[in-house]
């Protein structure tokens, strides 16, 4: 791939450079070869951004829509995501090394959450209030809240997106989306959508920089409202310092270690098909990756047994290959983070099953499906995100020990429970304290479900209909219903 792509940012409805032409370089993960140039946003250019989204919202055509016309061109984006979906989806694997039959399928799935959220656009409603005053009557409205400003990472960017700006626009916001530095061109693609989809200028701008100074001077922009963002926890930090610049409600994402937990009565055919996707798709770069396996003993070794056979199968290679089953990872980064990681684990006691290194004889990030037997929830690894294709594997004897194990962690977004006992399944799904908890199933989504976690994995939700009053506020509205003058307010009865 010799030809290198340039790419502009969208801000007001026109496609520009960033101010004084800055520009960095997007790496294909499989060739490590420079593939394309992504503008570098400045101070500036964001707050040329919010400024054009602002002006959107308070004033022009989509200021004035109603929520049924927001919504029909919601569903029109949506159509057009899935017509474009090949594109979209090959462009996202270039970029960031994700397997081509994934980001097709995913960017096709992923016009069901904008036709979903179109037709929530005209169902958020107020309520009238049976108020304690007589000749008063009293109800609410939802409003939007203004500019939102969407931070979205890498590894799933379209599905990101989608449940950040469905709901914002649908409630009638504005947004400016900050692609991730590290694989921004198939957002930048989607912005072309978002012209022909019919939005009027400045309802969506899209940037695309580093974190500072774009992800600050975006976040702290005394115009923005609200702050969704998908990253890790010291970026998110930031963002909610910046945020005291302008008092934006915000909601974060911090990605978890998933503890996926397998009683010994459980399908082992079934759950050791499922912790292989949960760990192993996308290349373990998954939020919701269910990288810490909880075996009852007396399962233990067969189920390890099982899954290492199948791991040493999986097909490593180019993304590009509808045969592949993995690819590399995204950045260099996490080639090193794991490889140290492995390497401290090992020095901890950890027994390495299979995979630990990088595959011989292949360029590009790419890094063997790892399952590492861990003798102790003390070591270090058990409880660091990777986001690769690294297991930990640990025994236990109890349902309560397992708890408290699955509990032992500063993360919260997800878990897995694998038994046929429907008794305990409710149990466990009560117990453990995660916002999104599979049972007999993982790394499922829809539309229709929220989305969120607890503890360090932060707070907020997305998707579902319950995003869209998390996108709006309400506004209380009083009405004196008596012609009666309003009596002497210095006389007291």
């Amino acid at each position: 791939m010799t030809d290198i792509k340039n790419y502009q940012m969208l801000i007001d409805g026109k496609w520009s450079d960033a101010s004084g032409n800055a520009a960095f370089d997007s790496f294909n993960p499989a060739t490590q070869q420079v593939w394309a140039r992504i503008p570098e946003a400045t101070e500036k250019d964001v707050d040329r951004a919010v400024r054009a989204a602002h002006a959107a919202f308070v004033s022009g055509p989509w200021a004035t829509m109603t929520p049924t016309e927001r919504g029909k061109i919601l569903r029109k984006l949506g159509d057009l995501l899935a017509e474009k979906s090949e594109d979209l989806g090959r462009t996202e694997t270039i970029d960031s090394g994700k397997l081509f039959k994934e980001t097709r399928w995913q960017a096709k799935y992923i016009s069901e959450f904008f036709h979903f959220f179109a037709g929530c656009a005209d169902k958020v409603r107020g309520e009238t209030l049976p108020i304690d005053k007589p000749d008063l009557f009293v109800f609410t409205n939802r409003e939007p809240l203004g500019v939102v400003a969407s931070v979205v990472p890498w590894n799933s960017q379209l599905f990101l997106v989608a449940v950040k700006i469905g709901p914002a626009l649908a409630a009638g916001n504005t947004v400016v989306l900050k692609a991730s530095e590290h694989a921004s061109a198939a957002m930048l693609e989607f912005g072309e959508l978002i012209e022909e989809a019919g939005f009027p200028p400045g309802v969506v701008n899209i940037v695309t920089g580093h974190g500072d100074p774009c992800g600050k001077a975006l976040s702290s922009h005394p115009l923005v409202s609200r702050i969704s963002f998908t990253g890790g926890p010291n970026a998110a930090r930031q963002i909610l310092h910046n945020s005291a610049e302008n008092f934006a409600e915000v909601s974060l994402e911090l990605g978890g270690k998933s503890p996926f937990i397998v009683f010994d009565d459980a399908s082992l055919d079934s759950a050791v098909n499922a912790s292989i996707a949960g760990i192993f798709g996308a290349s373990g770069q998954s939020c919701v990756a269910g990288s810490r396996l909880y075996l009852h003993e007396n399962i233990a070794d067969e189920f390890l047994e099982r899954m290492t056979a199948q791991a040493k199968k999986i097909i490593i290679g180019d993304p590009l290959a509808e045969d592949t089953q993995m690819g590399p990872l995204c950045t260099q980064g996490q080639v090193d983070h794991i490889t140290n990681q492995i390497a401290i684990a090992q020095s901890e006691g950890g027994k390495v099953l299979c995979g630990g290194k990088k595959p011989e004889g292949m360029n590009g990030l790419f890094f063997e499906p790892t399952i590492i037997d861990c003798p102790s929830q003390s070591m270090t690894i058990v409880d660091t995100e990777l986001f690769g294709p690294v297991l930990c594997a640990l025994r236990f004897k109890t349902e309560e020990e397992v708890i408290e194990l699955a509990n032992d962690t500063k993360h919260g977004l997800a878990a897995g429970i694998f038994t046929r006992d429907a008794a305990r399944s409710m149990r466990m799904s009560k117990a453990v304290r995660a916002g999104i908890v599979w049972v007999n199933t993982y790394r499922v989504v829809s539309p229709i479900a929220e989305f969120g976690g607890v503890k360090g994995s932060g707070y907020g939700r997305e998707s579902g209909f319950q995003a869209m009053y998390d996108y709006t506020r309400p506004k209380t509205v009083w009405f004196n219903t008596s012609d009666t003058p309003i009596a002497n307010p210095f006389v007291m009865r």
